[in-house]
Protein backbone atom coordinates (compact mmCIF):
# COMPACT_ATOMS: atom_id res chain seq x y z
CA UNK A 1 0.00 0.00 0.00
CA UNK A 2 1.12 3.66 -0.92
CA UNK A 3 -0.45 6.57 0.63
CA UNK A 4 -0.07 9.58 -1.34
CA UNK A 5 -1.54 13.11 1.18
CA UNK A 6 -2.60 15.91 -0.93
CA UNK A 7 -3.42 19.81 1.04
CA UNK A 8 -6.50 19.74 0.33
CA UNK A 9 -9.30 17.42 -1.15
CA UNK A 10 -10.08 19.72 -4.08
CA UNK A 11 -6.69 18.98 -5.51
CA UNK A 12 -6.99 15.27 -4.50
CA UNK A 13 -9.86 15.27 -6.73
CA UNK A 14 -8.31 17.09 -9.72
CA UNK A 15 -5.32 15.25 -9.58
CA UNK A 16 -6.86 11.66 -9.29
CA UNK A 17 -9.06 12.25 -11.83
CA UNK A 18 -5.84 13.45 -14.05
CA UNK A 19 -4.20 9.79 -13.01
CA UNK A 20 -7.52 8.22 -13.92
CA UNK A 21 -7.72 9.60 -17.08
CA UNK A 22 -4.33 8.54 -18.07
CA UNK A 23 -4.28 5.23 -17.13
CA UNK A 24 -7.74 4.60 -18.77
CA UNK A 25 -5.70 6.15 -22.41
CA UNK A 26 -3.09 3.99 -21.53
CA UNK A 27 -5.45 0.77 -21.32
CA UNK A 28 -7.07 2.14 -24.61
CA UNK A 29 -3.76 2.46 -26.60
CA UNK A 30 -3.94 -1.61 -26.55
CA UNK A 31 -7.68 -2.61 -25.66
CA UNK A 32 -10.28 -2.03 -27.35
CA UNK A 33 -12.65 -1.88 -24.44
CA UNK A 34 -11.53 -1.36 -21.15
CA UNK A 35 -13.21 -1.62 -17.78
CA UNK A 36 -13.53 1.31 -15.57
CA UNK A 37 -14.94 0.34 -11.84
CA UNK A 38 -15.63 3.08 -9.28
CA UNK A 39 -17.45 3.40 -5.87
CA UNK A 40 -20.40 4.87 -4.46
CA UNK A 41 -20.86 6.91 -1.63
CA UNK A 42 -19.92 10.44 -1.58
CA UNK A 43 -16.50 10.69 -1.44
CA UNK A 44 -15.62 10.09 -5.43
CA UNK A 45 -18.20 12.01 -6.43
CA UNK A 46 -15.69 15.50 -6.72
CA UNK A 47 -13.54 13.35 -8.50
CA UNK A 48 -16.51 12.15 -11.30
CA UNK A 49 -17.11 15.68 -11.63
CA UNK A 50 -13.04 16.20 -12.88
CA UNK A 51 -13.65 13.27 -14.71
CA UNK A 52 -16.79 13.51 -17.04
CA UNK A 53 -15.85 16.19 -19.27
CA UNK A 54 -11.99 14.76 -20.07
CA UNK A 55 -11.34 14.01 -23.34
CA UNK A 56 -10.61 9.91 -23.96
CA UNK A 57 -12.64 7.35 -26.11
CA UNK A 58 -15.40 6.88 -23.52
CA UNK A 59 -17.38 4.91 -26.15
CA UNK A 60 -14.95 2.12 -25.25
CA UNK A 61 -15.18 2.26 -21.30
CA UNK A 62 -17.23 -0.06 -19.70
CA UNK A 63 -17.99 1.82 -16.13
CA UNK A 64 -19.18 -0.53 -13.49
CA UNK A 65 -19.75 -0.50 -9.75
CA UNK A 66 -17.74 -2.49 -7.15
CA UNK A 67 -20.64 -3.18 -5.49
CA UNK A 68 -24.88 -2.09 -5.55
CA UNK A 69 -27.21 -1.58 -2.61
CA UNK A 70 -30.91 -3.95 -4.05
CA UNK A 71 -32.54 -1.25 -4.65
CA UNK A 72 -33.53 0.07 -8.22
CA UNK A 73 -31.44 3.08 -9.81
CA UNK A 74 -34.25 5.97 -9.20
CA UNK A 75 -33.89 5.08 -5.40
CA UNK A 76 -32.06 7.72 -3.34
CA UNK A 77 -29.68 5.22 -2.35
CA UNK A 78 -28.78 3.70 -5.48
CA UNK A 79 -24.85 3.93 -6.04
CA UNK A 80 -26.29 3.85 -9.93
CA UNK A 81 -27.94 7.06 -9.35
CA UNK A 82 -24.89 8.86 -7.84
CA UNK A 83 -22.77 7.31 -11.02
CA UNK A 84 -25.28 8.53 -13.59
CA UNK A 85 -25.58 11.92 -11.81
CA UNK A 86 -21.79 12.70 -11.19
CA UNK A 87 -19.90 10.54 -14.05
CA UNK A 88 -21.68 9.41 -16.52
CA UNK A 89 -22.57 13.04 -17.95
CA UNK A 90 -20.49 14.96 -20.54
CA UNK A 91 -17.91 13.41 -22.79
CA UNK A 92 -18.44 10.13 -20.23
CA UNK A 93 -22.09 9.71 -20.69
CA UNK A 94 -20.84 8.16 -24.13
CA UNK A 95 -19.45 5.21 -21.73
CA UNK A 96 -21.32 1.77 -21.74
CA UNK A 97 -22.22 1.29 -18.04
CA UNK A 98 -22.44 -2.25 -16.95
CA UNK A 99 -25.59 -2.53 -13.98
CA UNK A 100 -25.55 -4.72 -11.04
CA UNK A 101 -29.20 -4.07 -10.36
CA UNK A 102 -32.10 -6.05 -12.09
CA UNK A 103 -35.53 -6.13 -11.34
CA UNK A 104 -35.75 -9.17 -8.46
CA UNK A 105 -37.09 -9.09 -4.91
CA UNK A 106 -33.69 -11.08 -4.26
CA UNK A 107 -30.39 -10.30 -5.40
CA UNK A 108 -29.84 -14.24 -6.19
CA UNK A 109 -32.40 -14.21 -8.68
CA UNK A 110 -30.81 -12.40 -11.07
CA UNK A 111 -27.13 -12.67 -10.23
CA UNK A 112 -26.36 -15.35 -13.36
CA UNK A 113 -27.29 -12.60 -15.66
CA UNK A 114 -25.40 -10.08 -14.03
CA UNK A 115 -22.69 -11.96 -14.23
CA UNK A 116 -22.84 -12.55 -18.12
CA UNK A 117 -22.70 -9.35 -18.74
CA UNK A 118 -19.63 -8.21 -16.46
CA UNK A 119 -17.02 -11.53 -16.68
CA UNK A 120 -16.54 -10.70 -20.77
CA UNK A 121 -14.49 -7.50 -19.71
CA UNK A 122 -12.59 -8.82 -17.05
CA UNK A 123 -10.14 -8.18 -15.76
CA UNK A 124 -10.17 -4.74 -14.41
CA UNK A 125 -8.32 -2.25 -15.92
CA UNK A 126 -8.98 0.85 -13.71
CA UNK A 127 -10.12 0.25 -10.49
CA UNK A 128 -11.38 3.31 -7.90
CA UNK A 129 -12.74 2.07 -3.99
CA UNK A 130 -13.58 3.49 -1.16
CA UNK A 131 -13.55 2.67 2.50
CA UNK A 132 -15.64 3.09 5.32
CA UNK A 133 -14.42 4.13 8.88
CA UNK A 134 -15.74 0.63 9.74
CA UNK A 135 -12.75 -1.09 7.19
CA UNK A 136 -15.38 -2.17 4.62
CA UNK A 137 -14.43 -1.66 0.99
CA UNK A 138 -17.39 -2.00 -1.65
CA UNK A 139 -19.72 -4.50 0.27
CA UNK A 140 -17.17 -6.82 2.16
CA UNK A 141 -18.48 -6.02 5.56
CA UNK A 142 -17.30 -7.77 8.62
CA UNK A 143 -19.96 -9.78 10.03
CA UNK A 144 -21.70 -9.58 6.67
CA UNK A 145 -23.36 -13.54 6.02
CA UNK A 146 -21.15 -14.42 2.83
CA UNK A 147 -17.81 -12.29 3.65
CA UNK A 148 -15.65 -15.30 3.58
CA UNK A 149 -17.17 -16.32 0.39
CA UNK A 150 -16.53 -13.16 -0.95
CA UNK A 151 -12.90 -13.05 0.52
CA UNK A 152 -12.05 -16.51 -1.02
CA UNK A 153 -9.28 -17.10 -3.81
CA UNK A 154 -11.24 -18.75 -6.03
CA UNK A 155 -14.58 -16.65 -5.33
CA UNK A 156 -17.02 -16.24 -8.15
CA UNK A 157 -17.31 -12.73 -9.63
CA UNK A 158 -20.16 -11.74 -7.44
CA UNK A 159 -21.21 -11.93 -4.53
CA UNK A 160 -24.99 -11.30 -2.91
CA UNK A 161 -24.34 -9.69 0.63
CA UNK A 162 -26.46 -9.23 3.77
CA UNK A 163 -24.50 -7.39 6.37
CA UNK A 164 -25.43 -6.54 10.11
CA UNK A 165 -28.17 -3.10 10.41
CA UNK A 166 -27.78 -3.10 6.46
CA UNK A 167 -31.06 -1.58 5.19
CA UNK A 168 -30.75 -4.09 2.58
CA UNK A 169 -28.98 -6.54 0.44
CA UNK A 170 -26.30 -5.86 -1.65
CA UNK A 171 -24.40 -6.98 -4.36
CA UNK A 172 -20.61 -6.94 -4.73
CA UNK A 173 -17.60 -7.80 -6.49
CA UNK A 174 -15.62 -10.38 -4.85
CA UNK A 175 -11.51 -9.70 -3.28
CA UNK A 176 -10.49 -11.75 -6.09
CA UNK A 177 -11.89 -9.66 -8.94
CA UNK A 178 -10.88 -6.47 -7.21
CA UNK A 179 -7.10 -7.97 -6.62
CA UNK A 180 -7.20 -8.40 -10.34
CA UNK A 181 -7.30 -4.79 -11.38
CA UNK A 182 -4.35 -3.91 -13.40
CA UNK A 183 -4.46 -0.20 -11.94
CA UNK A 184 -5.93 0.46 -8.32
CA UNK A 185 -6.63 2.94 -6.53
CA UNK A 186 -8.57 3.93 -3.05
CA UNK A 187 -9.85 7.36 -2.51
CA UNK A 188 -10.46 9.03 0.85
CA UNK A 189 -10.79 11.84 3.05
CA UNK A 190 -10.29 12.61 7.14
CA UNK A 191 -8.05 11.54 9.54
CA UNK A 192 -10.09 8.72 10.68
CA UNK A 193 -9.94 7.05 7.72
CA UNK A 194 -6.41 7.54 7.05
CA UNK A 195 -5.66 6.10 10.66
CA UNK A 196 -8.26 3.03 10.17
CA UNK A 197 -6.43 2.42 6.44
CA UNK A 198 -3.05 2.43 8.40
CA UNK A 199 -4.94 0.48 11.29
CA UNK A 200 -5.93 -2.33 8.93
CA UNK A 201 -2.32 -2.89 7.18
CA UNK A 202 -2.19 -5.49 10.39
CA UNK A 203 -5.17 -7.25 10.49
CA UNK A 204 -6.80 -9.73 9.55
CA UNK A 205 -9.32 -9.55 6.22
CA UNK A 206 -12.01 -11.32 8.43
CA UNK A 207 -11.57 -8.41 10.81
CA UNK A 208 -10.68 -5.44 8.36
CA UNK A 209 -12.11 -6.66 4.83
CA UNK A 210 -10.39 -3.41 3.62
CA UNK A 211 -6.74 -5.56 4.37
CA UNK A 212 -7.70 -8.00 1.40
CA UNK A 213 -7.11 -5.74 -1.20
CA UNK A 214 -4.21 -3.23 0.16
CA UNK A 215 -1.35 -5.08 -1.81
CA UNK A 216 -0.67 -2.86 -5.02
CA UNK A 217 -2.94 -0.34 -3.69
CA UNK A 218 -2.47 3.31 -4.58
CA UNK A 219 -4.54 5.48 -1.14
CA UNK A 220 -5.50 9.05 -2.15
CA UNK A 221 -6.32 10.88 0.83
CA UNK A 222 -6.42 14.48 2.41
CA UNK A 223 -8.17 16.14 5.32
CA UNK A 224 -11.78 16.66 5.56
CA UNK A 225 -12.70 20.64 5.08
CA UNK A 226 -13.43 21.10 8.89
CA UNK A 227 -10.11 19.27 9.50
CA UNK A 228 -7.98 21.29 7.17
CA UNK A 229 -9.57 24.58 8.87
CA UNK A 230 -8.52 23.41 12.45
CA UNK A 231 -5.32 22.65 11.18
CA UNK A 232 -4.42 25.86 10.08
Amino acid sequence: MKIIDYADAEMMAINLANVLAGELRNALRTEDRVLFVVPGGTTPGPVFDALCDTHLDWDRVDVLLSDERWRPEVHVRSNTRLVRERLLTGRAGAARYLPLYAKAEAPEAVLAELESNITPALPIDVCLLGMGTDLHVASLFAGADRLEEALDRHAPVLVPMRAPDAQEPRVTLSARVLNGAICKHMVITGQAKRDAVERAAHMHPSEAPVAAVLDDLTVHWALEADEAAEAE
